[in-house]
């Protein structure tokens, strides 16, 4: 059997990626053990430079993919039933999550036995509260929430933008040809990015073992587990029920079409860095392109299970176990509550600290809690991005089965990864143009 010297051997990347995990984790634990400190920086600039390149472009990205996909949805038939059931299943997804994050903090104690006390902590810079966060949405002037990357303020302007557009019909004809000619130039840019995901994981994953090692895990090693284990019960125990009950089609099947965009999240800790390959992924899934470019940019900025579900719960209960505060039923569903309504406090950026600071507040737990945690953030953060993303994919499949508009032969032939096939000229392997998603 001959092979063609034109044949070119691909490695596809979801090795690339496990690749660059592995290599990062042997240069990180060789960093920290041989003391070498200019691998350390030599990792953490790769890392820096990786996520830097991510979020250059969140601010005008989130901006141009809420517009559009805002005025997308002219283009759906019952777009308003479908934005009102996807709403509501971001939120009863969140609720089990919540619940089952309360359920792994009751059971395991994380603050227990873990040598940390009250001094060991410290308050925030900064702190979010129910006004911060009302108030917060509406911005006092258009060039403030994209220099300070508010992003909460950038869907605000955003949306209201793609109503205006919707109501001026006709006239807004060239702003939105605008708006989609500068959606895609950015996705390019960004698509470019994600290539360079692999050498990314070098540097991040590197950087938090030479950085942390394993020492740190040790002091809050049930914390660590419960996030983890909370995680994986949402991600491969929820997720797939709800696939095979609610929208009667093959769990593994949509972890074979999701993974690109659950892996890349899981190293670039960023929903929002993500969007473009979660919208992909989505749209192969079987999801009609029209919906999805509103539910994937919608939900990257406000739907959170990891970070804004699960995290808050477990931390919350960590927090109150090492001050020796007794939480009560109601503190367990004021909890669930700010779950729910506030996860769009975290507006799909690294970290969930104005969550959790969100969830102290409103419950009276001291802000230094909030100290006790941000060291081991980043390795916890992974999981819960990861954790975002597929929630992210899952709703629009959810929503589309049940409204009888999911295309099930995509869906069950979702198999290849849409990064491997999309080439820097924009052209998929079979040679057809690759469709560029409609956000980002």
């Amino acid at each position: 059997m001959s092979v063609s010297a034109n044949t070119k051997f691909k490695v596809p990347f979801w090795a690339q990626i496990l690749g660059g995990l592995v290599l990062g984790v042997l240069l990180g634990w060789l960093a920290r053990s041989q003391d070498l400190s200019w691998l350390v920086t030599t990792l953490s600039k790769i890392g820096e430079i990786f996520v830097g390149l991510l979020k250059l472009a969140v601010a005008p990205l989130v901006f141009f993919a809420i517009l559009v996909s805002i005025t997308n949805l002219r283009k759906v038939n019952n777009a308003a039933r479908l934005a009102s059931r996807t709403l509501l299943w971001f939120m009863a997804t969140s609720l089990i999550a919540v619940a089952i994050g309360l359920v792994i903090g009751l059971v395991t104690n994380p603050g227990a036995g873990t040598g940390l006390t009250p001094k060991d902590g410290a308050k925030p810079d900064h702190t979010g509260s129910w006004i911060d966060f009302l108030t917060g949405i509406v911005p006092t002037d258009v060039i403030t929430p994209f220099t300070e990357l508010n992003v909460l303020q950038i869907v605000f302007m955003a949306a209201v933008a793609g109503v205006a557009a919707l109501q001026l019909g006709d006239k807004a004809k060239p702003i939105l040809t605008l708006s989609e000619s500068v959606l895609e130039l950015l996705q390019k840019a960004l698509w470019w990015v994600i290539r360079l995901a692999p050498l990314g994981t070098v540097g991040l994953i590197g950087n938090a073992i030479a950085t942390y090692g394993w020492d740190l895990i040790g002091k809050y090693a049930t914390f660590t587990a419960d996030i983890y284990i909370g995680c994986a019960l949402v991600l491969f125990g929820v997720y797939p029920l709800l696939l095979a009950t609610v929208a009667k089609v093959n769990p593994l099947q949509f972890f074979k079409g999701a993974w690109p965009a659950i892996q890349l999240a899981f190293v670039s800790r960023s929903s929002v860095g993500t969007m473009p390959l979660t919208q992909k992924v989505t749209e192969r899934l079987g999801v009609p392109k029209e919906y999805a470019s509103f539910a994937v940019p919608f939900g990257a900025t406000t739907k959170m299970d990891g970070c804004a579900a699960i995290y808050p719960a477990i931390a919350a209960i960590f927090v109150a176990q090492i001050f020796d505060i007794q939480l009560g039923l109601g503190d367990y569903l004021l909890i669930a509550f700010v779950s729910v309504v506030g996860s769009a406090a975290t507006a799909g950026l690294t970290g969930a600290t104005v969550m959790l600071t969100l969830t102290l507040s409103t419950l009276g737990l001291p802000m230094e809690g909030v100290g006790l945690l941000l060291a081991i953030d980043p390795i916890l953060d992974m999981i819960r991005t990861a954790t975002n993303v597929a929630g992210q994919a899952l709703v629009p499949v959810l929503v589309s089965a049940r409204e009888k508009i999911l295309d099930r032969d995509a869906y069950n032939s979702a198999s290849a990864s849409p990064v491997d096939d999309y080439d820097a000229s924009g052209v998929s392997d079979a040679g057809q143009k690759a469709t560029v998603p409609v956000t980002a």
